[in-house]
């Protein structure tokens, strides 16, 4: 390399650092989760409808609105409030955290009777996020509130400890793979965890060795999917055909179709999914139960509606046509080492299954407090059954022991500031769920696919080999993208949109 051409490389490396930082993946999460995702997980627990309510009211339902996060601020002992900053959180041992504010409101037979903005706890705040006040403050300002000015932010304090959320290496969901199956009567398995909201539902697809093929999901299991399609509302066997085979014809999707002819219509192949998970109540009860079951539980990243069946349908069947083109050598098996199959879980994705698990104890305890206070013959104010301090020590209880909801943990780590390279070691961690006690030789090998997104040195010796990494140095993540952008961008680029037969198409 010439030496010119030196100084040109570095002024791109510096530019790039100036421009994205260490931790720039991590605060854009952490700002995503505060102003997108708490409004999302606020939408999924919209109305709150009471078991016992008063006796001279017909209907009553308590609404949850929009939420705000404020910057973090102190309440001293003798009720001012002041501007907290994270050195002060540091010396007196507190957190630093912001309130969180959301509209309620109380609706008596359809009519809006009382709405107000109520403090529903305290959230921590990730220093140099968009809530922070240390965000857009120049060298000298950093200094004059006692901070370090090369430190990158992207961590919480908590009772004066500085805490960082490791990132979580996952498989990605919504994403169908085939793989070969090491156990069981299938020598190939297909596999897609569907996850919305707080839902993580697996799926699997499986052939015997008499060629049906089964689907199965939660306590719905090995069920014929020509059976699921139908039960879902794609009786005509010529579209299940359609659906179901590329151009290579295949004899499977004939052999499946003929096994299961005499179930014609969609009540039919309801109840003998009823009959196959074990609801043992009259026809019609059982086709109802087997219908929200289907809705709930079967692909939700879909639809949880009637009106999703269809594409449920289109989708199983699209499924198969891949199980079996995996099956028949057409095309090979997923790679679940290679990292277009895998997810990264920052902070936002961490936070949201913290909050919406919380969320859903708060509501429970509103209920509980509302229903024990109508039990007396009064009528309570909702603003008096709401304990602000229930999600706040909650939250504060996972991100200072580090255990997660769902039983995960390490999750929440305490940094070690021995050195300075170690702080940002420890802010760029990449951790993977998998058990530490067994070999999974494959999942610890170094991948092609890791180049220049994961340091191929930086990992520990013993048990965590392969398991703990760290991000490279110059490594960007990419956020979701909004849906409805990504179906103009798919229509304009000439993608049809496969409607319902019911609407008409």
């Amino acid at each position: 390399m010439n030496k010119e051409e030196k100084p040109d490389r570095k002024i791109l490396i510096k530019k790039f650092f100036d421009e994205y930082g260490f931790v720039e993946s991590d605060i854009r999460s952490f700002n995503n989760f505060i102003e997108k995702e708490l409004n999302r997980i606020i939408e999924e627990n919209k109305v709150i409808e009471p078991m016992i309510i008063p006796q001279n009211i017909d209907d009553f339902k308590i609404r949850l609105d929009k939420i705000e996060v404020d910057k973090p601020v102190i309440v001293e002992a003798d009720g001012s409030k002041r501007d907290l900053y994270p050195i002060e959180a540091r010396i007196r041992k507190t957190s630093y955290s912001a309130p969180v504010f959301m509209e309620v409101s109380a609706h008596i037979n359809g009519i809006q009777r009382e709405s107000f903005k109520v403090q529903v706890g305290n959230l921590p705040i990730m220093l140099k996020s968009n809530n922070c006040h240390l965000h857009g403050l120049s060298r000298k300002e950093l200094i004059e509130k006692g901070e370090d000015p090369y430190d990158p932010g992207g961590y919480f304090i908590i009772n004066g400890s500085e805490k960082i959320l490791v990132d979580i290496e996952d498989l990605a969901s919504n994403n169908f793979l085939v793989t070969e199956a090491s156990t069981g009567p299938s020598k190939y398995i297909g596999k897609l965890f569907s996850e919305k909201g707080s839902f993580k539902i697996p799926h699997t697809i499986e052939m015997m060795k008499d060629g049906i093929i089964y689907l199965s999901f939660t306590r719905v299991k090995r069920i014929p999917y020509v059976i699921i399609a139908k039960a879902l509302g794609l009786t005509k066997e010529e579209e299940i055909m359609r659906f179901s085979s590329s151009k290579e014809v295949s004899d499977k999707v004939p052999m499946n179709l003929l096994e299961f002819a005499n179930v014609k219509t969609q009540e039919d192949a309801l109840d003998f999914v009823a009959k196959k998970v074990g609801i043992t109540q009259p026809r019609e009860v059982r086709i109802e139960r087997i219908k929200e079951i289907i809705d709930k539980y079967l692909l939700p990243h879909i639809g949880v509606s009637k009106d999703d069946r269809v594409f449920k349908a289109y989708n199983i069947c699209k499924m198969v046509n891949k199980y079996i083109n995996t099956v028949e050598g057409r095309i090979r098996t997923g790679d679940k080492d290679h990292y277009m199959n895998k997810r990264l879980k920052l902070s936002s994705e961490l936070l949201s299954d913290l909050f919406r698990v919380n969320l859903k104890v708060l509501i429970g305890d509103m209920l509980y407090n509302f229903q024990r206070i109508v039990k007396r013959g009064k009528f309570p104010s909702i603003r008096v059954i709401i304990r602000d301090k229930l999600l706040t020590s909650r939250i504060y209880s996972s991100m200072a022991t580090g255990t997660w909801v769902g039983g995960r943990k390490g999750i929440s780590q305490r940094i070690q500031r021995l050195n300075f390279l170690e702080v940002l070691s420890h802010l760029q961690r990449v951790v993977s769920p998998l058990s530490t006690t067994q070999e999974n030789f494959e999942a610890r090998e170094l991948h092609g696919t890791t180049l220049g997104r994961l340091c191929p040195i930086e990992t520990p010796e013993g048990t965590n080999i392969g398991l703990r990494k760290n991000l490279a140095l110059m490594s960007v993540l990419s956020e979701d993208s909004d849906e409805s952008e990504v179906m103009k961008q798919l229509a304009r680029l000439g993608v049809e949109l496969v409607k319902s037969p019911q609407k008409g198409a």
